[in-house]
């Protein structure tokens, strides 16, 4: 097969392992590390990534554009990219990847058509691939969608959805929604009980009486600790896709502000080896 290039803008963590996936099974990955951390920096050194000097040369001779940020920033690097991408020749398809809702998704489209480059709505489901894992699944939409299939033979789980751009973004505000809002739920409840003076008591009632959920519970939510920061403004979006039930739209704020309250407390207390011993006293007795 011919090698394809990637520019991948988002050396986060599911960015990174996405292009060295990708890198792993043949394909050219370049991103760029403007405005990104030191740790951004170094997960390219560790996926051994090329690195372009700006956005023209990032995007130049590129197959496809896959774009894995932070929600609040997928509209911002839509307006960054748009002038470099109208400047090339031959046209990439930009993969929007982020956890958007699908008016979000739309009002990116509508920007990048002044590029006139290809566009493909996408939605990310699963944790970043990893050594024996297939996944994540990345479900694609829009007329563009099936171009996207081509990632599959390097090493990507894509998923074509029937629909317009926006329905990948749906499926990814659905289940998010119930992923992300079951964690803030089980979160919010566990720093009451602590507060209340009855944690050992929940915890002993959900191992006994709800086993599966508490054995979730005890796995997603320390994990969430060092994402609530970026899961602020996907609780927005999924608040904006469910804009036509105004009580579903206001819970989906109120686990916006309930992310920010912990991300805020979770970097004041960086380098305690438990930031969060009222939430530890539930999933782990307090161990």
């Amino acid at each position: 097969m011919d090698t394809i290039r990637v520019a991948l803008i988002g050396a986060g963590e599911m960015g990174s392992a996405i292009g060295a996936r990708l890198r792993e099974r043949g394909a050219r990955v370049v991103t760029s590390l403007q405005g990104r951390s030191s740790a951004s920096a170094q997960r390219v050194r560790e996926a051994r990534l090329e690195v372009a000097e700006n956005d023209r040369e990032l995007v130049d001779g590129a197959d496809f554009v896959l774009s894995i940020v932070p929600p609040g920033r997928a509209l911002e690097v839509a307006h960054r990219l748009v002038e470099p991408l109208a400047a090339l020749s031959r046209k990439p398809l930009y993969v929007e990847c982020n956890a958007v809702a699908p008016e979000s998704a739309r009002a990116i489209l509508a920007v990048l058509q002044r590029s006139a480059c290809r566009f493909a709505d996408a939605g990310i489901i699963g944790g970043p691939p990893a050594a024996g894992y297939d996944g994540p699944h990345i479900y694609v939409s829009g007329p563009e969608a099936a171009q996207v299939q081509r990632l599959a033979e390097y090493g990507l789980t894509i998923r074509v959805l029937a629909g317009e751009v926006g329905a990948a973004s749906a499926l990814k505000m659905s289940y998010a929604g119930i992923t992300k809002g079951l964690t803030a739920i089980g979160a919010a409840m566990m720093l009451d009980a602590s507060r209340a003076g009855v944690a050992e008591a929940l915890r002993r009632e959900l191992e006994e009486s709800q086993p599966q959920i508490f054995a979730w519970l005890s796995r997603q939510v320390p994990r969430m600790y060092p994402k609530a920061y970026r899961w602020v403004a996907e609780m927005e979006e999924i608040a904006s896709f469910s804009r036509d039930d105004p009580g579903t739209e206001a819970a989906y704020r109120g686990f916006a502000r309930f992310y920010e309250q912990v991300a805020e407390l979770y970097e004041r207390r960086n380098g305690d080896t438990d930031p969060f011993p009222a939430i530890s006293a539930v999933v782990a007795g307090g161990k």
